[in-house]
């Protein structure tokens, strides 16, 4: 009977793997974007549009609840712990018991919703497809064509779930994709599933700019299912380096199913707190105003591009370092690994802030165009300025919270996300008064920081500290940086307007942006080597150098 080792990399692994996933993150979002703008330009945002996302919402919920970042979160510490003290066979007997617990559970549910989707769509998801509606517009010109297309549409609520019928294939992938995942994370792999949203993509790509071509918007359906299938592929292709093991094993009273299982419940409910909080949000910027609810939204859509790529990058990377001291009950190493994430998040998270808050006028300008004129970026601006704080506030809860649930604590993080809703909500009604939308954006910003003061406060209780010297020194200095960098940024601005160069309106501010944050960045990094930050300077020989990885329990 052999011993699986469990490994708890170097610092100088976790940097690199932190920049790998960074860098495929943001490659990432660059292609999501485009995929998304050939969507739009196939299908526009049409009738047919309307049936396909409302068809997805049902498959993408129940993949949340069974088989997306609950599952990780709960299956992760539980495997580090069977790696760390028991044998390679069990962990693998463990992983098969939660793969097939997790893909039959996934059947059942589509076979029951393949069989309802009708009765689903109907009263449930969009009963107002069950009305059937001519747009008035059609009348205009009863020759063009429109008008016999209507009539010849078929029902839009059989069309919604035969879409739904489809992606009901891909709810099956993603469940086994998502437990792969956190596989590859626990040994330490991260290329393949940051790799694998981007084929997820590819397929989505595929399905609207050729497949629709042949089979219309199911083209787009099929797609999404090709996308599921190279998510899943990629992954095991990667898990044949790990010597992977699937058996035909199944045991639901095995005791480390069921502590699984115990841990995705509060999990799945934090997740639901977590959209309950946008959808309040929603509710209430629908009462603000035209226009309210999509300034918000892209608001919010912008601000998680830097904290996709800071917070949500460093999560993924430090998780399964966390969990695997924990297994090993290294309390110093726990506390040694979050503290070195905390202050990546702190270094990188205070100057994107204040980029934002400084750059983030011509950046959101650049969409302008049609509907989208300058009083409308003017909107979007202001509920960007208050999300700025959430880029530090969003990022460090994702450091704090996966701390607990290294620990296979699930309890505590829940508890501080119904705090953290209720705190929101009374914000909201409060700051919405003054600052009306941009209010939602700074309550949710502000309640998420309460948020994790109250994490950071419990865990600096359990774990005899969390390094908060380093911390408020790293903080300190960063923020005394990041001043020096927004005095640069401020002071380079009117060099592109002062140019008077004879381009579109929007290559200037494109200028203008990349010009600030090009000058802004180089400002706070010399200035961050200045004042000697440890971190900053270190960082090129951890990225570079080739350290020996420390195993747990040597």
């Amino acid at each position: 009977m052999t011993t699986e080792r469990v490994h708890a990399p170097s610092a100088g692994k976790i940097a690199r793997s932190a920049i790998v996933v960074i860098g495929i993150l943001a490659f990432g979002k660059l292609f999501s974007l485009s995929e998304k703008w050939i969507g739009l330009d196939r299908f526009g945002v049409g009738v047919d549009w309307d049936t396909f996302a409302a068809a997805n919402q049902l498959p993408e919920q129940l993949y949340n609840l069974i088989g997306g970042g609950a599952l990780a979160f709960a299956f992760i510490p539980i495997f580090s712990g069977v790696l760390a003290r028991s044998s390679r066979d069990q962990a693998w007997k463990l992983a098969s018991n939660v793969l097939n617990t997790i893909f039959l559970a996934a059947l059942l549910l589509s076979a029951i919703v393949f069989v309802f989707a009708p009765q689903l769509i109907s009263t449930l998801i969009a009963p107002g497809f069950a009305k059937p509606y001519l747009p008035l517009r059609v009348f205009a010109d009863p020759f063009s064509g429109e008008l016999f297309l209507y009539l010849a549409r078929p029902d839009l609520v059989m069309q919604t779930a035969n879409l739904m019928r489809i992606l009901l294939l891909s709810l099956m992938l993603f469940s086994v994709s998502g437990l792969c995942s956190g596989i590859l994370h626990t040994h330490q792999h991260f290329v393949a599933p940051a790799l694998a949203p981007i084929l997820y993509d590819v397929g989505n790509l595929l399905g609207v700019a050729f497949l629709a071509r042949f089979f219309g918007i199911y083209g787009a359906a099929i797609g999404a299912v090709i996308g599921a299938a190279l998510h899943l592929s990629v992954q095991l292709i990667a898990l044949m380096r790990v010597r992977a093991r699937w058996l035909p094993y199944l045991n639901w009273r095995d005791a480390e199913l069921r502590q699984v299982i115990r841990l995705m419940i509060p999990r799945a409910i934090s997740l639901g707190l977590a959209n309950l909080d946008l959808l309040i949000a929603y509710n209430i910027a629908s009462t603000l105003g035209s226009g309210s609810v999509a300034a918000f939204n892209r608001g919010w859509t912008l601000m998680q591009l830097p904290q996709t790529l800071i917070g949500t990058a460093m999560g993924i990377v430090i998780f399964p370092t966390l969990a695997a001291l924990s297994a090993n009950q290294d309390l110093s190493g726990k506390r040694a690994a979050m503290s070195g994430a905390l202050r990546f998040v702190l270094i990188a998270s205070i100057p994107a802030a204040l980029i934002m808050v400084v750059a983030g006028r011509p950046l959101v300008a650049i969409l302008e165009g049609g509907a989208f004129d300058p009083a409308s970026a003017d909107r979007v601006f202001a509920v960007l300025q208050m999300f700025a704080l959430g880029i530090l506030t969003w990022n460090l809860l994702e450091i704090v919270a996966r701390s607990f649930y290294a620990d296979k604590d699930m309890i505590t993080p829940l508890i501080s996300a119904v705090i953290e809703t209720v705190v929101f909500v009374g914000l909201a009604v409060l700051l919405t008064q003054r600052l009306q939308t941009s209010g939602l954006a700074l309550a949710n910003s502000l309640a998420v920081g309460l948020q994790v003061f109250f994490l950071a406060a419990i865990l600096r209780r359990r774990w005899q500290g969390i390094d908060e010297g380093a911390l408020l020194k790293s903080a300190f200095k960063a923020c005394l940086s990041a001043a020096v960098m927004v005095a640069a940024m401020l002071a380079v601005a009117p060099f592109v307007t002062d140019l008077r160069l004879p381009l579109d309106r929007r290559l200037l501010l494109l200028m203008e942006a990349g010009l600030q944050i090009g000058v802004g960045g180089a400002v706070y990094l010399g200035m961050m080597v200045l004042l000697r930050t440890e971190e900053v300077l270190q960082l090129p020989r951890l990225i570079l150098a080739r350290q020996r990885v420390q195993t747990v329990g040597d």
